[in-house]
């Protein structure tokens, strides 16, 4: 028997990543270490809406952009 994670491959902000399987966009952010409250998530080109991150399953393939956003402006 084998303890081995099943992974699958995405693309995510361009560049290859191995990443476990069944992830949700919920997990996944968890996974990377990214605040949620600080990001936008797109999945194969279409925005995914925050309400829907928990239920949004990433499949192998899929193509991933993440922006950060940062705080700023002026004093």
């Amino acid at each position: 028997m084998s303890n081995q994670i099943k992974t699958i491959s995405v693309a995510l902000n361009g560049d290859h990543q191995e990443l476990p399987e069944g992830l949700t966009i919920a997990t996944f952010l968890t996974h990377l270490g990214l605040p949620a409250d600080r990001v936008a998530v797109e999945l194969n080109r279409q925005i995914v809406r925050k309400t829907d991150w928990p239920t949004t399953a990433i499949s192998n393939g899929a193509q991933l952009e993440v922006v950060h956003f940062v705080g700023g402006g002026r004093r």
